[in-house]
């Protein structure tokens, strides 16, 4: 009996531990594995009600308390399953029209893969429209040029410090930059996507720090970054994307408020988990690949890639644009409270940046730390 009640207070702990609103990577380390603590809380529920023993006082309290936790975590889970409201519109066969749609192929490589073709492969079958690559390196951009034929326009930013980046498209891209927005290790590329219809969209490619012990300390840069992205868009009144390696889940505090600020809408919501990381470990795997847009998009297809001998599964995300999917998707409603969220956690972002002598060379970032 005494390895149930270890189990459940394990599952107990980890709840309520997550919802501590500290930034340390021993804290948000518990947003990740929501889907693994349910499974486990389950199987100690029905240890604790089947298991012939006497029912105490000190069983019926843990009992209680598993099932506030297994409350809490369906409640974080939930709507990424075909029984919630689904947040983004299907496109019917009726409504398709190329010439208002975009694909995307999003890919961590991992650096040191060289499974090279493997990715290649999976470029020729789909043909995205665009291709976005995180990790990569010299030796990947040299890899990766057999594809440039049909990609014309490109944005090489190679690294080897594991947070380069390489956008490739076969749509027009204009205003193009590459920002470091608190860090000057870690770049993103931001830049307007010429649609075939002739619309422009506005596209952000990021991929932050994760906190863990080996990376960053903490998760302050990587929310101070996503939001900062966030309170830029939400003064938009233009299409928009956001893609990348987030570090971070869907269903995590900072993900959800970022949602919140920007107004940007989450296909996978209502609909399925497309869990990319960890690739090589089936039962220890969450969401850590996004592709967030504005409420004039509705999906056409979406599905998580095979693998590439990367720890990530690339995802594959077919969009198109139309008032009609404007007419009937709703923005997340944002709070003031939100809003002074997120100023609190930019503001954090940029004074840790500072104190860790970090390059703030990004515009927005400026004028948050003039303001």
């Amino acid at each position: 009996m005494i390895w149930i009640e270890i189990l459940a207070g394990l599952v107990i702990w980890l709840s309520f531990w997550s919802l501590i609103p500290r930034d340390e990577w021993w804290f948000r380390g518990a947003d990740f594995p929501r889907l693994q603590i349910l499974v486990l809380g389950v199987i100690a529920f029905l240890l604790l009600i089947f298991w012939q023993g006497e029912w105490n006082l000190q069983r019926e309290i843990i009992l209680v308390l598993l099932i506030a936790a297994l409350a809490f975590q369906l409640k974080m889970v939930l709507p990424y399953t075909f029984i919630w409201k689904k947040q983004v519109a299907q496109v019917r066969t009726e409504q398709l029209d190329l010439n208002k749609q975009i694909s995307v192929i999003v890919s961590n490589v991992l650096t040191p893969n060289d499974q090279y073709q493997l990715l290649i492969a999976e470029i020729e079958k789909y043909q995205p429209d665009l291709v976005l690559t995180l990790e990569t390196d010299q030796t990947w951009q040299k890899q990766l040029a057999v594809i440039e034929k049909d990609y014309p326009y490109r944005v090489p930013v190679p690294l080897d410090n594991l947070y380069g980046m390489h956008l490739y498209s076969k749509l027009k891209l204009v205003d193009t930059d590459v920002k470091f927005i608190l860090s000057d290790e870690i770049p993103s590329i931001h830049t307007t996507v010429i649609l075939r219809s002739g619309q422009p969209v506005q596209l952000y490619c990021l991929h932050p720090k994760p906190p863990s012990p080996t990376e960053a300390k903490d998760s302050t840069l990587r929310d101070a970054e996503l939001l900062i992205v966030g309170d830029q868009i939400k003064d938009l009144d233009e299409s928009c994307i956001v893609m990348g390696d987030l570090n971070d889940v869907a269903w995590s505090r900072t993900t959800r408020l970022f949602q919140r600020i920007s107004g940007l809408l989450d296909p996978r919501v209502g609909r399925k988990y497309v869990n990319t990381f960890h690739a090589d470990y089936k039962f220890l795997r969450w969401s850590l690949d996004h592709i967030f847009h504005s409420t004039d998009f509705a999906l056409v297809q979406m599905q998580r890639l095979p693998h590439i001998g990367s720890d990530h599964f690339p995802v594959y995300v077919t969009l198109q644009t139309g008032r009609i999917f404007e007419a009937i998707q709703e923005e997340l409603e944002q709070t003031d409270a939100d809003e002074q969220e997120a100023q609190d956690a930019i503001q954090e972002g940029i004074e840790k940046a500072e104190r860790e002598e970090k390059i703030v060379t990004d515009e927005i970032a400026q004028d948050y730390k003039r303001g």
